[in-house]
């Protein structure tokens, strides 16, 4: 094995939304960074192939000996790999029970001192959806395997190039009337996917050494209806807001389920029905030391960029 080298963290899903800007931070923070992914090629693409920091590996999650390998003498390590919907072999259980204890329990074994694990907020294994109750059954096996781990729990995190906002704000601008998930009451907390990734290289170069969870939402909590509202006036629209029951959803989104690329998943309807918002009991952003960008500062940037 590799002499353990106190300045490189493997960054799995280090191509992903999260993880791409996570291994930046990281970067930029002097760490040597060894990006592990299926497709090594995207890393090239994303950061170049001449920076002597980042070192670009193919390791697929579900293959033991291929996390071992990629944990070959680090210090630490992020799992930032996630799934949205269900396809084959790639499971909820799959990805984010199985391979979060593969790569825990990896982790352990190599001798890494610190392991930062991505899961979301409202993580819960009581929960009626299936993605939820998985990302909470990930974090207990996590734990188990890795008693120190760091938990990171995002709220509904947006950026350029997300699966959220820019899709509202598509959707705002070509529809008349736009379908409300139920009547919009529901919560949300959004965060922008910079300080997610800040926070994330900041909790593993931090001093604690205990297992500890920090639940990383934004400066504002809106309803879903107050949510839309200032996205369309931020881009100087006036939509016509109608509420959609979820049971509507529900059946929508089963059958958008079988088109390649689904504009909406029943995962996402179940998201939709439960508050996406941070405990103030947690420790969060504020005790990383990271003021969060609210959606208004970013959105004009979003919509430059559109």
């Amino acid at each position: 094995m590799a002499a353990m080298n106190h300045r490189v963290v493997t960054v799995f899903g280090g191509t992903g939304f999260l993880g791409r800007r996570v291994v930046r931070h990281l970067r930029d923070g002097e760490f040597f960074v060894r990006i592990a992914s299926r497709h090594p090629e995207r890393a090239k693409k994303l950061f170049g192939s001449d920076d002597p920091q980042l070192q670009s590996v193919e390791a697929n999650i579900h293959d033991e000996r291929a996390i071992a390998d990629a944990l070959a003498g680090a210090h630490g390590v992020v799992n930032s790999v996630s799934l949205y919907v269900e396809q084959g072999q790639e499971t909820f259980h799959s990805v984010h029970v199985e391979s979060a204890r593969r790569v825990a329990a990896q982790a352990h074994r190599a001798g890494v001192e610190r392991l930062a694990h991505i899961s979301g907020i409202g993580s819960d294994v009581a929960s009626p959806s299936l993605y939820i109750r998985k990302r909470g059954e990930g974090e207990l096996v996590v734990r188990a395997a890795f008693a120190e781990a760091t938990i990171i729990r995002p709220a509904v995190m947006f950026g350029p190039d997300d699966a959220f906002l820019t899709i509202v704000l598509k959707l705002l601008r070509r529809l008349p009337i736009y379908p409300m998930f139920g009547r919009g009451l529901t919560r949300l907390q959004p965060a922008y996917v910079g300080d997610v990734a800040e926070a994330t290289a900041r909790a593993l170069q931090g001093t604690e050494t205990h297992a500890i969870t920090y639940e990383c939402g934004g400066p504002r909590v809106y309803s879903y209806k107050e949510f839309l509202r200032a996205v369309a006036h931020e881009a100087g629209l006036k939509p016509n807001l109608i509420p959609i029951p979820f049971a509507a959803w529900h059946a929508l989104a089963w059958f958008a389920e079988m088109l390649p690329s689904p504009p909406v998943t029943r995962n996402q309807v179940e998201l939709m029905q439960v508050d996406n918002v941070s405990s103030p009991e947690m420790p969060g952003f504020g005790e990383l030391g990271i003021s969060p960008y609210s959606v208004e500062e970013m959105l004009q940037e979003i919509l430059w960029d559109h």
